[in-house]
């Protein structure tokens, strides 16, 4: 025994026990490192970056507005043509110069979908129409 009664066994186990958190720790540190997304991998799961379909978004968008003006019980010129009523109304294209990726109109369709009556009321406005900052891929600001 020594002087403090305990083994001299006794007296190195917290010290090969932080030792083996330590190595424990950092193994988990160059893990997540690793598995980290690389420049280019945009979507994080190894998903490439692809450019966002005009189409396919702007008719995915519409469908959206049209369920949540039946819901919210919005009656607008912009509810009527996300409902295929009135006017036929061709299907808007992104601002020149703009190229958002699938991945931001994936990111802006959750968004409305999760949105609130108020906040939709905003964005079907006939007037004054707001936007999700979700769904504005190329502000003003950052234009070419």
């Amino acid at each position: 025994m020594t002087g403090l009664g305990r083994s001299p066994r006794a007296a190195t186990a917290p010290r090969h026990r932080s030792s083996a958190l330590a190595r424990v720790g950092t193994a988990l540190w160059v893990l997540l490192w690793c598995a980290a997304p690389v420049p280019g991998d945009i979507g994080g799961c190894a998903e490439p970056a692809a450019p966002l379909d005009a189409a396919l978004f702007f008719e995915e968008k519409w469908r959206i507005d049209c369920e949540r003006c039946v819901a919210c019980g919005l009656e607008t010129l912009r509810c009527r043509a996300a409902c295929g009523e009135g006017e036929s109304v061709e299907l808007p294209a992104f601002v020149e110069g703009c190229l958002p990726l699938s991945q931001d109109g994936e990111v802006c369709l959750r968004a409305l979908e999760a949105d609130d009556c108020d906040a939709y009321r905003g964005y079907m406005d006939d007037a004054r129409p707001s936007l999700p900052t979700e769904c504005d891929f190329c502000p003003e600001e950052r234009r070419p």
